[in-house]
């Protein structure tokens, strides 16, 4: 599994402001679909400098990762869903990420990769989920609904707060 990286949720502006940005080796860098945000993913031991205004940084510790159906192919897109969980429902909520979520939403067709993080440092929601895709129909096709509506989903989802949920297309 991955060690510790770095996450920037950022307004676009904000990016092309952040002299620090280029100076991100080996950044995976995505632009939100409505062009107005962008979130950046790279390895780095130390905190970056210089940060934007208008850049949230998050350090990110890898819980799970899971091949997905498409392993392989080219994802060019790339689900995230941010959230914090009532503290009462944290074991529930870890366990059906765990045991049915992540891996039922890796198994769908055009799913290349799912993971899971927790945020070690940073201000965000606590965790993190992501999803690249080769295709971005895999996502709310029948198969991905599927795995979104069971039972397991409804009693847990409830119990998110501070949830952020973006589709991004990778720009570099």
């Amino acid at each position: 599994m991955k060690s510790i990286m770095w996450f920037a949720r950022f307004s676009w502006d904000a990016w092309q402001q952040w002299p620090g940005a280029c100076e991100l080796a080996g950044a995976r860098v995505y632009r939100s679909e409505d062009g107005a945000e962008g979130c950046a993913y790279w390895m780095q031991d130390d905190r970056p400098a210089g940060l934007a205004a208008g850049v949230s940084l998050v350090q990110l510790k890898p819980l799970l990762v899971v091949p997905g159906a498409s392993t392989g192919a080219d994802a060019p897109w790339h689900y995230i869903v941010a959230t914090d969980v009532l503290p009462e429902h944290e074991a529930d909520f870890n366990a059906w990420y765990e045991q049915e979520h992540l891996p039922g939403l890796a198994a769908v067709p055009g799913t290349v990769a799912a993971a899971r993080y927790a945020s070690v440092d940073g201000t965000g929601p606590r965790y993190h989920a992501c999803y690249d895709l080769a295709d971005r129909a895999a996502f709310n096709s029948p198969a991905w609904l599927a795995v979104r509506g069971t039972p397991w989903s409804a009693r847990v989802r409830p119990s998110f707060r501070n949830t952020l949920r973006t589709m991004y297309r990778r720009v570099a």
